[in-house]
């Protein structure tokens, strides 16, 4: 079976932590991909809000995920801390790349989890157009 190798870049720009509920668990009592696919969301808007912006809310535009890959490391479960560190890069004219990487802390360690990359587009959700990255979002964000 292939399966998918993510780089992660060596600098990561936010972190946030949250802690696992019990509303996060699937019926195999561990944290599902749907819910890494929500922390990872949260974890965004969070960054984006660190830098003035909201995924709704980017110079009057909204921001849209065109592709998501994760690789999962380790098992979380209830209770759990975790950190969530985010990092931007990759740009190009009409998107970028949100690279992030989720560690379970536990007993003074860091342990991976989870990493995960976004493929995200500036996007009109008027006109329903992909719309193209001002220098001023790519200084912002980097």
């Amino acid at each position: 079976m292939n399966r998918i190798k993510i780089q992660l870049p060596e600098q990561f720009s936010f972190s946030t932590q949250m802690q696992i509920r019990v509303t996060d668990l699937n019926y195999g009592g561990h944290v599902g991909n749907d819910t890494v696919l929500s922390i990872l969301q949260e974890a965004r808007q969070q960054f984006l809000q660190s830098r003035g912006y909201a995924e709704l809310s980017v110079e009057s535009f909204g921001l849209i995920m065109a592709d998501a890959m994760i690789e999962y490391k380790k098992e979380l479960n209830h209770k759990d801390c975790i950190e969530i560190a985010v990092v931007a890069t990759d740009f190009d004219k009409l998107g970028f790349d949100i690279y992030y990487r989720i560690t379970l802390l536990q007993n003074g360690e860091a342990v991976l989890a989870v990493r995960a990359k976004t493929g995200m587009m500036l996007f009109d959700y008027t006109t329903k157009k992909k719309v193209s990255l001002t220098e001023n979002i790519i200084k912002q964000l980097s």
